[in-house]
């Protein structure tokens, strides 16, 4: 291995002629321009000047490494201007795995942040719903994953994995506008216990099934979605009502439909999650920066 310290003062014994003629352009004294030729040499095994005279001349080894001293040091120069745009946040990508809703209100709130305040800085969108996105983390395809967690689900996170908490997000039944229990503020869980249901993801219908057992009654599930627009379509429709996050309905609400606070309050936690050793990377922390100011817009869900 080189010093690239060390090709580079030879790269300037080369155009000087001489280590005389180095040392003044670099600032150094003679002899230590003739340390770091010796030191080079002994790095490379084989001399590298030889003197004719009062002549330095390449030797065969010297005449190799000379072809590759300036392709060398520029490949280092653009690596550490490389390195020093990404450290300073003038350039870098982070992946970012989010479920549906994330996607439509969060991500774009920062992307929109990141444009104005760091262009360089790229957010690779990817989609997934828990707990298969917090997979895609361990296995190293996103750098960031977004998840959601229920009250009485415990999420399995290595220990190698940092849960950042973004925020609560209340769960709002739907109703069709119609609905006689549409004109009420808030909505007891156990007064639809004869209703048809659509239920969401797997996550949210465990977590459904969960709470109107807690109510005492199982629910007549009709159909299930992952597709959020399907499901107020489906409500809409008079098919039958649902269990929807506010974070959904605060992008999406279908003009037919009527979302009601469920009572007693029921909430799900928002997280980010990420790597530890992640944590140290400039483009991400910044990216987990900008996901907490987004959440923090967003208290009250």
């Amino acid at each position: 291995m080189f010093d690239s310290r060390h090709i580079h003062t030879f790269r300037e014994v080369l155009k000087a002629g001489s280590y005389s003629g180095a040392a003044r352009v670099l600032g150094y004294t003679q002899p230590a321009i003739t340390q770091q030729m010796k030191a080079l040499e002994r790095d490379v095994g084989t001399a590298l000047f030889t003197r004719v005279g009062r002549q330095m001349r390449l030797t065969e080894a010297g005449e190799a490494l000379a072809r590759h001293a300036d392709v060398i040091l520029d490949t280092i120069a653009t690596a550490q201007q490389q390195m020093d745009a990404i450290t300073r946040l003038r350039a870098g990508r982070v992946r970012v795995c989010a479920f549906p809703s994330a996607s439509a209100t969060l991500i774009p709130e920062v992307m929109a942040s990141l444009a104005v305040g760091h262009p360089g800085v790229r957010v690779e969108l990817l989609e997934g719903e828990p707990p298969e996105s917090l997979g895609r983390l361990a296995r190293g395809e996103c750098d960031i994953t977004l998840a959601f967690t229920y009250p009485g689900l415990h999420e399995e996170v290595p220990d190698e994995v940092v849960e950042v908490r973004l925020f609560e997000d209340q769960l709002t039944i739907l109703l069709p506008t119609g609905h006689p229990l549409a004109r009420r503020r808030a909505v007891k869980l156990v007064d639809l216990a004869e209703e048809r249901w659509i239920a969401g993801c797997l996550r949210c219908r465990a977590n459904f099934l969960h709470e109107c057992a807690e109510q005492g009654f199982a629910p007549d599930i009709a159909f299930t979605s992952d597709d959020n627009l399907v499901v107020q379509s489906l409500v809409a429709a008079g098919v039958g009502v649902a269990m929807m996050p506010s974070l959904v309905l605060s992008f999406l609400c279908h003009q037919k439909v009527a979302g009601r606070a469920l009572d007693p309050a029921s909430r799900r936690q928002v997280s980010a999650y990420v790597l530890r050793e992640h944590l140290r990377v400039p483009a991400t922390a910044l990216v987990l920066d900008e996901l907490r100011a987004a959440a923090e817009r967003r208290v009250g869900c």
